[in-house]
């Protein structure tokens, strides 16, 4: 099901429609941004505990369409019950792209939606002309131990609040948005949803420790972008979660670099985690994309 959104945050894009998609076991929720827009579809994945509107700020700087889902678990389609491990996060993709009738797109991917953007390449090569992995993708921390990474993150989930205002604050003091911003607020604004009475970030704690898991094999996580056709872009961060130096992969970078020599990487200075979609990295997010659709429709031609 697709609709036109009327209204909203001052912060829509000019063409915005509301996603509603069937999936095994109930819908996958989403936007579909530029609509009537000529070019290669665009499609965002999020993070392990965000949601789809961490691309709003992406769509505003595309001239190509994009469509963003709410993966199973998370945000509006947080109802949806699992399996919630990543391959079955891939498989709800494919789902969707195909009654959308989306093929042949560039497909990125942030943190966690990276390794989900890899399997989904990895067993539906038609439905990925690129890969454009953003912070994410290669495996996030050594020794298979994600928690340890992403605490912070994973601690939000058990929190209530009051308010919108005060999880607006609470995210207002975390390090990584000193600069904030109307697309930090509409994205923390979309995330917050009443659960048996009481405000709570939208993530299912069940549906983001099952991702933890896949997060933290390595081993899968490079076998898998091994086995992917398409062309694979990575845009990484100098600072990490909480706005720390070095950032999720360190001095690991190059080790991994090595493993999957096909992979393209380079660094966004001046961003963290979260910035380099939802802030000062968004430039350089969108660059990638029309450089990787400039690529795909080179190889398109006689």
């Amino acid at each position: 099901m697709e609709r036109a959104m009327t209204g909203g945050p001052a912060t829509a894009a000019a063409d915005e429609r509301a996603l509603a998609v069937p999936v095994a076991g109930g819908e996958l929720v989403g936007t579909r941004w530029r609509s009537d827009a000529s070019g290669r579809v665009v499609v965002g994945l999020h993070g392990i505990t965000a949601n789809h509107r961490s691309f709003h700020g992406l769509a505003e700087r595309l001239e190509a369409p994009l469509v963003a889902f709410d993966l199973r678990g998370r945000g509006r389609s947080r109802t949806l019950p699992g399996p919630y491990d990543l391959d079955s996060l891939a498989v709800d993709v494919a789902a969707a792209l195909d009654a959308l009738g989306v093929a042949d797109a560039i497909v990125v991917g942030h943190s966690m939606g990276g390794f989900v953007a890899a399997r989904l390449a990895a067993s539906r090569p038609d439905l990925v002309a690129s890969l454009v992995l953003v912070d994410g993708g290669l495996p996030l921390a050594p020794a298979g131990d994600p928690e340890a990474l992403l605490g912070p993150a994973i601690e939000r989930l058990s929190m209530t609040f009051a308010s919108r205002e005060e999880y607006r604050a609470f995210w207002q003091r975390h390090p990584a948005f000193v600069d904030w911003s109307p697309l930090a607020e509409e994205y923390v604004d979309y995330d917050l949803t009443s659960v048996d009475g009481a405000l709570r970030p939208s993530a299912l704690p069940e549906a983001v420790r099952v991702a933890m898991l896949g997060l933290g094999d390595a081993d899968d996580a490079l076998a898998t972008l091994d086995r992917v056709a398409a062309p694979i872009h990575l845009l990484t961060s100098p600072l990490g979660l909480l706005a720390e130096p070095p950032g999720l992969y360190g001095g690991r970078l190059d080790a991994l670099l090595a493993r999957v020599p096909a992979v393209q990487a380079r660094e966004v200075p001046g961003t963290n985690h979260y910035t380099i979609l939802l802030g000062a990295g968004l430039d350089a997010v969108a660059e990638t994309i029309e450089h990787a659709a400039h690529e795909a429709a080179g190889k398109e031609m006689p």
